[in-house]
């Protein structure tokens, strides 16, 4: 049985540590100095090592790479997806991250709950909305939706890069939600 069993339901060999090659347990120590954890999805991904290169390289490229989405937009529409998708692990990791990014407690909960009952600009609602329609019934996107976009002010390499935002945390929300994956309770209290 696995130690980290609390981490996620399934039995995974979930590796110490210590017993990880010498680049992963650096870029786990960079998490442990930046966020003051390792995250649990980066502690269930370690278990294997082409996944969690796989996974880490994608998710820093699209929430920290070069683009036209504010690390705030990004982290909102990863709640919203979550949202969608009632993914327990990401609604509280990234409602907490937009809680510490917007300063605004109450914004991270509407995200959670309900962001269209949120203080929004326009661009930032459109945005959101496509990406919950993009969530809930992407067979029904059409040139409109994109449309309406270009018109709140994204370009269309913003609008790629919605779009693999979305795609990642459908992927991602499926994963943890299928292994029960649990959430730093660390995140629980972030700027509170």
């Amino acid at each position: 049985m696995s130690q980290n069993r609390n981490i996620v339901a399934l039995d995974l060999p979930i590796p110490e540590i210590s017993d990880l090659p010498e680049d992963t347990r650096k870029y786990f120590e960079i998490c442990q100095e930046k966020l003051g954890m390792i995250p649990n999805v980066l502690t269930a991904y370690s278990q294997n090592l082409k996944q969690l290169d796989g996974f880490t390289r994608l998710y820093n490229e699209l929430m920290l790479g070069e683009g036209e989405l504010s690390k705030l937009e990004r982290e909102m529409v990863a709640v919203v997806v979550s949202s969608e998708n009632k993914c327990f692990y990401c609604l509280v990791a990234h409602g907490a991250a937009v809680r510490v990014l917007s300063g605004d407690p109450a914004l991270g909960e509407h995200m959670v709950m309900n962001y269209r009952t949120a203080s929004l600009d326009r661009r930032q609602r459109a945005m959101l909305d496509f990406a919950s329609l993009l969530t809930r019934s992407p067979a029904t996107v059409t040139e409109d939706n994109i449309q309406a976009l270009r018109d709140a002010g994204l370009s269309d390499r913003a609008i790629w890069d919605l779009s693999n935002l979305v795609g990642f945390y459908n992927m991602s929300n499926r994963v943890a939600i299928a292994s029960d994956m649990q959430p730093n309770t660390e995140y629980h209290s972030q700027n509170r």
